[in-house]
């Protein structure tokens, strides 16, 4: 049988996605414990089966049915991680999209690292940890029989890239960050660092411990776009991340910039990842357009470089995530 070219394949999918937003998508939030950690706030899209009406999501707005009953069994799970200072509302159009494609998606507002909270910003293996005990939750105790677990798949965007791809089994030569830093620490991730409870020594010095990750071995497929600390990952570190691996990166990011963080993981990855390039893109245009109130609190997030259009590129965005995920967790 011949196989579809990834562009057309993508452009039928948008269309069918287009179509599917007609049909209803369910929503609800959830507390998931951690065990003694605060329980993990997450967003929950899903095919539904009610009407739906305006709804409120974070800072969004988007025609959604709450607290519907689910539509079909055995369906496929994406969990996405946000990035730092993010919340589960950060990529709720690819959330949407998704779901009206037939996944179901949870996306967690991570503990100590969201926009409401940045006390653990660098706690990089508290991330995993919590992230893992999502997908447990929505696996085993969310809705008996509505999720499949052998297809599972993971977004993660920035530091939320970081968090799925060691989640996936990726072990990062933490020895990197600091001479990384050293070298030129006006890097974002390294101010971070610099700036978090007892400095960059308490984080990555010699004395510094070693985070412990958390591994989810059920994850089939990933998303990764503009990967936080790339460039500690090694062949070795990412001999176990075999999955199939969708990985972005924007040409004018100024955050995360080129060749540091997405290029490695591209090297480094033992199979070769479908790479796409976002031209002329800046980091935070992966984010969805920003509502007016989301200008108003966080404007640093919201701009785009002129001529860019970040509407019709979350769209693109979007469809390609989709038909992605839609080939490599095939029923």
């Amino acid at each position: 049988m011949r196989t579809l070219p990834a562009w057309l394949l993508g452009a039928l999918l948008l269309l069918l996605a287009g179509r599917a937003a007609a049909l209803p998508v369910g929503f609800t939030t959830l507390q998931v414990p951690d065990g003694a950690a605060p329980a993990i706030e997450v967003g929950v899209w899903y095919p539904g089966d009610a009407p739906t009406r305006p709804t409120a999501v974070g800072l969004f707005r988007q025609d959604l049915a709450p607290g519907a009953p689910v539509r079909g069994r055995g369906l496929p799970l994406v969990a996405i991680s946000h990035g730092h200072g993010g919340n589960f509302a950060s990529h709720a159009d690819l959330a949407l999209a998704l779901a009206q494609a037939g996944f179901v998606v949870a996306a967690p507002t991570h503990t100590g690292d969201n926009h409401r909270d940045q006390s653990r910003a660098t706690d990089i293996g508290g991330r995993t940890r919590g992230f893992v005990a999502v997908i447990e939750h929505m696996v085993s105790r969310w809705e008996p029989g509505a999720i499949d677990p052998a297809r599972i798949g993971a977004f993660g965007f920035s530091a939320g890239g970081f968090t799925v791809l060691a989640v996936a089994g990726g072990e990062p030569d933490l020895s990197r960050i600091g001479p990384h830093c050293a070298a030129d620490p006006g890097f974002y991730d390294c101010r971070l660092m610099a700036a978090a409870r007892g400095g960059m020594a308490a984080v990555a010095g010699p004395a510094a411990v070693p985070p412990a990750f958390a591994r989810d071995g059920r994850l089939r497929a990933l998303v990764v776009a503009a990967p936080a600390f790339g460039f500690a990952f090694t062949p070795a570190g990412l001999a176990r991340v075999t999955m199939p691996v969708q990985l972005w990166m924007a040409t004018d990011d100024a955050i995360l910039p080129s060749p540091v963080y997405a290029e490695p993981v591209r090297a480094a990855l033992p199979r070769p990842p479908e790479v796409r390039v976002a031209e002329r893109a800046g980091h935070f245009d992966f984010l969805p357009p920003c509502p007016e109130a989301l200008w108003r609190a966080a404007p640093a997030i919201c701009g785009s470089a002129p001529g860019f259009d970040r509407a019709e590129f979350s769209r693109r965005f979007a469809a390609e995530i989709v038909g992605f995920l839609a080939r490599t967790l095939p029923p």
